[in-house]
């Protein structure tokens, strides 16, 4: 059975661009634009295990924020938060997050969430 992920981001080429290579590798992908619909998708899908989520995007709240929700709310789902404008602190982050720097490739993500699904943290 594939691992469900969740990929939030606004900006749509590079949205499918990452999801396109997690569903390439074996991956259940679910999109969102937003933090509002990624939390609505979360809610309506409870097999999701990962958060890929941009920190910078429109709406009520923004990738740290979501993560934070998510954290608290869905404590077994792991997450990477991303941005090509800030860097985040550790202090920023949920415990066991991690972060990436954009550009990143999307082979050292699909990595990054095995390690993380491997190494079984919340």
């Amino acid at each position: 059975m594939p691992i469900a992920v969740l990929v939030v981001e606004d900006e749509a080429l590079v949205r499918f661009d990452i999801a396109d290579y997690l569903a390439e590798q074996g991956f259940e992908v679910h999109e969102a634009a937003s933090a509002d619909q990624a939390l609505k998708i979360l809610e309506a899908i409870p097999e999701i295990r990962l958060l890929f989520t941009d920190i910078d995007m429109p709406g009520s709240m923004d990738g740290l924020k979501l993560s934070a929700a998510v954290r608290k709310r869905w404590p077994p789902v792991q997450i990477i938060v991303t941005s090509g404008n800030r860097i985040a602190a550790t202090a920023e982050l949920p415990p066991g997050s991690l972060f990436f720097s954009k550009p990143y490739t999307p082979a050292d993500i699909a990595r990054s969430m095995q390690g993380l699904l491997a190494s079984g943290s919340t």
